[in-house]
């Protein structure tokens, strides 16, 4: 199976091509200039793999939550790609696929239980919580955006620490997730951000189960009510947070 991958919820600009099992990946800090990068990249590991666009069976990309601009073109990228090549689409989580960077953090084997948390700006941060086993994520909560202070992992008064945090939501507001809910945790990799190889294999894993979707059903998960807000409500909502 041939899949390529588009991963631009944040800061982070990702793109990764899986070759039957074999997964290949460029990614960057690349703040504004994802479209850019995107597509050459693409073209780049298509080549450097001598594998032809046409010979792709299914596009993946990072569905949110995450940056609006950024969802919004790994959303045009993969609808143009899989429309122009008739393939199905397999959007992902971006909260699950970031979840797997805890991999780096777990200590022993088992289920691992994991905090995504992505800096949402504004004082807010999107978080879901989930369960690693065998390397794939399954959802403990629903995803969800809302200040660091109102942040609960499951079964929060129940005896259950040594959870796994990742992600920006962890510096986010001056570290206030990190504060609050730090006990709980028996590492934190606040700098970690979703990469489209670990979107790939969850995509690939997907696609074998038979979750791909027609590229104009993909639906992005914004998680906000208002995702363009005005100059005015942007002040209003931080001088609330401050």
């Amino acid at each position: 199976m041939k899949l390529l991958a588009f991963e631009t919820s944040t800061e982070a600009c990702s793109v990764a091509l899986w070759l039957d099992g074999e997964v290949r990946e460029r990614f960057e800090l690349a703040p504004r200039r994802h479209a850019e990068l995107s597509l050459p990249w693409a073209e780049q590991l298509l080549a450097e793999a001598g594998v032809k666009r046409r010979e792709l069976d299914a596009v993946a990309l990072g569905r949110g939550p995450g940056a609006f601009t950024g969802v919004r073109l790994a959303i045009a990228l993969a609808q143009g790609v899989a429309l122009a090549l008739d393939v199905p689409a397999i959007p992902v989580s971006t909260l699950a696929v970031l979840a797997l960077r805890a991999q780096a953090l777990a200590a022993g084997a088992g289920p691992q239980r994991v905090l995504s948390a992505i800096d949402a700006r504004m004082g807010e941060v999107y978080t879901a919580a989930f369960e690693l086993r065998d390397g794939e994520p399954f959802a403990l909560d629903r995803e969800a955006v809302l200040a660091p202070d109102a942040a609960q992992l499951p079964g929060d008064g129940a005896p259950a620490d040594g959870w796994l945090g990742v992600g920006t939501g962890f510096a986010a507001a001056d570290g206030a997730l990190r504060q609050r809910l730090g006990a709980r945790f028996a590492a934190i990799d606040a700098e970690a951000l979703p990469h489209a190889a670990d979107l790939a294999r969850l995509a690939a894993a997907a696609y074998a189960r038979g979750e791909s979707i027609a590229p104009e059903r993909i639906e992005p998960a914004y998680l906000r009510n208002n995702v363009a807000l005005t100059i005015a409500e942007q002040a209003a909502l931080r001088a609330r947070s401050s």
